[in-house]
Formats: structure tokens, sequence, C-alpha cells
């Protein structure tokens, strides 16, 4: 079995934030997705190389055309690395990278949160 490529795009930090915009702001378009956080989390948890359909499955009900949009995103900004395999039919996986991996302090800080303080919000 042998591999095609191996995909990891490379962004310089002065192309990702002009000068004096606010972290957070970016912090907040990274994972504005309905779908950005649940998804990068579970390629965190996992922590190995993970086909498309497994993710899918992993992250339910999510639509196959939202999770490749995320999962490009991710990948464009390099936080997920696509791995494709020349197999017949052809083997597509997603792993999350070493920069992906530095974001598990911070959802889990959320996660706790949420369990801590969730049942105190106002729901409608």
């Amino acid at each position: 079995m042998a591999m095609l490529k191996k995909v990891r795009a490379q962004i310089t930090p002065a192309e990702i934030r002009p000068a004096g915009r606010c972290p957070m702001v970016d912090f907040v378009n990274l994972i504005s997705g309905k779908w950005a956080i649940p998804i990068l989390y579970r390629l965190i948890v996992i922590d190995k190389p993970i086909r498309f359909s497994d993710l899918q499955r992993a992250v339910a009900p999510i639509t196959q055309k939202e999770l490749t949009r995320q999962l490009r995103l991710f990948e464009q900004r390099g936080l997920v690395c696509r791995t494709i395999y020349a197999e017949v039919p052809p083997r597509v996986e997603y792993e999350i990278t070493e920069l992906g991996k530095t974001l598990r302090e911070t959802l889990d800080s959320l996660a706790g949160w949420m369990r801590i303080h969730g049942d105190r919000l106002i729901r409608e």
C-alpha cells in the first residue's frame, strides 16, 4: 500500500493576523463553525489517523459536505494533515497536527466550564 501524498499547508503568522487585531476575534473565527470544536476535539482525543467516514460517524450527525468544508479549512490553517493513499478505492486519512494538539488544553477548559456552569445558562 503506497502513500500517494501527504498534504500539509504552511501559513506564516503574519498571514493569519494583521497587526493590531484582537487575538480572541481570530480564535473565534477559527472555531466559529457549528462543528469546528467537535471535529477538532475528536481528532485530538483520537490522536491517530482516521478515515473520513469514521470521523463523520464520530461527530454525527454532521453532513459530508460540512465535514469536508471544515477539514479543508483546518488543513489550510495547519491544524489537520490529510494523507491520500494510492489504493483502489482511494483511501484518505486525517490526523491532528502538532499545532492542532496545542488546542487540547483550551478545549478541555471550555468543556470543563460547560460541565460546571452549563446548568446555570438560560436556555431557549
